[in-house]
């Protein structure tokens, strides 16, 4: 699954470690989902979205195959 965090990240002006603390998971979760190696629960994805104060959707991309 593709996904934007790490344009909304920058953006934003957070690191990697800020997001990782904020949504209370470690640094590699978020680094590998930034690389598109690890795809969320439900749960992850919208604390995430919450962060950049935009929808799933916004931050996920999902591609059929």
């Amino acid at each position: 699954m593709k996904n934007n965090i790490k344009k909304f990240r920058e953006d934003k002006g957070l690191t990697q470690e800020d997001l990782a603390g904020i949504v209370e998971v470690s640094r590699q979760t978020i680094i590998s989902l930034e690389k598109g190696k690890y795809n969320p629960s439900i749960f992850l994805a919208y604390k995430i979205a919450k962060v950049f104060n935009c929808f799933i959707e916004d931050v996920f991309v999902f591609e059929e195959e």
